[in-house]
């Protein structure tokens, strides 16, 4: 299969938001406002969706209505990119409601965000082809001042195709975010050293290229076994390329991601691999040297693969986060605890 890169987005180009997962409640309006008028102090034509400013049952809609609107929005030749507000839980419900054949059959546009929105990255990339945009949302633009890390994804949504862009890992992370209710522009909070790690435990510098497919654990790990989530065929089709397999993790305590990181394995999505990148774990740490904790997780299942494991990449719910385009060759370079991820826009 051929990964097709969208266009990059132009001043008067048109980007749609709709939320295919969880919709914006009221009390969070004014920090989507604010997300928007970052869209159109870039000159861009914002077109909102129906399915955007309620929530109902940790939804925005029902799923008929949400799949309804992201395919018009996916198919609609007017419309130059697809930016929700943010993920959610239940993006999974709409995934055979979508024609994906269909959506091969047209030229893709940019679809960008994280958290549950991997769910629909995957079919996107590996069924249609599309390159996709793993990266901050929407609501995180929101912000008065904004970070380099978070800064970059307009590097890839407005970059030339043929552009190699470079991002460093960030100087430091956050760990205790605001209230957008009650500071509806506040920024990220980057409090704590920014440290990627290897599996191995070395601190010499590594290298490894491939194309990137990957994101949040929660909802890709669902996927696995089904058309919508083949990684093993992807791998195959690009076995000349190489693979770079990442993930982030939101909430899975450390037996339950050891289990689901077992289980991708038993499903093959590590064999081939030219390496792995895991964000730091968002959730609640373990510090009893009696339980497994999260490197624990990460050692019983990835500890005997004979490639790069490289975890504490700024990926996911730990802000800031790097933008990662499902589909692009990449060099991924770690060195001085840190490290730089080089993709190129074909």
């Amino acid at each position: 299969m051929t990964i097709r890169f969208p266009k990059k987005l132009c001043p008067d180009d048109v980007i749609a938001i709709t939320a295919p997962s969880m919709g914006v409640p009221a009390s969070l309006h004014t920090r989507l406002d604010l997300a928007i008028d970052v869209l159109k102090s870039r000159k861009y034509r914002v077109l909102e969706g129906q399915c955007l400013r309620a929530v109902h049952k940790n939804k925005s809609a029902v799923r008929t209505l949400r799949a309804a609107e992201l395919s018009d929005f996916l198919l609609n030749a007017e419309i130059n990119a697809v930016m929700p507000p943010w993920g959610g839980e239940l993006a999974m419900e709409l995934l055979e409601l979508i024609d994906f054949e269909g959506l091969a059959q047209v030229k893709p546009k940019w679809f960008s965000g994280f958290s549950d929105l991997s769910t629909l990255h995957f079919p996107l990339t590996l069924i249609c082809g599309w390159a996709t945009l793993h990266g901050p949302n929407l609501m995180e633009l929101g912000s008065k001042e904004r970070d380099v890390t978070t800064e970059a994804i307009w590097l890839i949504l407005e970059g030339e195709r043929g552009e190699v862009v470079e991002q460093f890992s960030s100087p430091a992370y956050q760990t205790d975010g605001s209230d957008w209710r009650e500071q509806p522009d506040a920024g990220f909070n980057l409090t704590h050293k920014t440290e990627w790690k290897r599996l191995d435990g070395s601190t010499l510098p590594m290298e490894f290229k491939g194309r990137l497919i990957g994101g949040c654990i929660e909802t890709i790990s669902r996927l696995a076994g089904t058309r919508f989530g083949d990684v093993p065929k992807f791998c195959e089709q690009h076995k000349q390329d190489g693979v770079i397999l990442y993930f982030e993790n939101a909430e899975m305590a450390p037996c339950e991601l050891t289990r689901t990181l077992l289980s991708l394995k038993m499903h093959g999505w590590f064999d081939g691999v030219a390496g792995v990148l895991f964000g730091r774990s968002a959730a609640p740490a373990v510090t009893d040297p009696t339980l497994q904790n999260y490197h624990d997780a990460l050692e019983s299942a990835l500890g005997d693969l004979s490639i790069p494991v490289l975890y504490d990449v700024d990926i996911g719910h730990v802000p800031p986060q790097l933008s990662l385009v499902n589909g692009a060759m990449a060099k991924v370079r770690y060195f001085d605890k840190g490290g730089m991820v080089a993709q190129l826009l074909e």
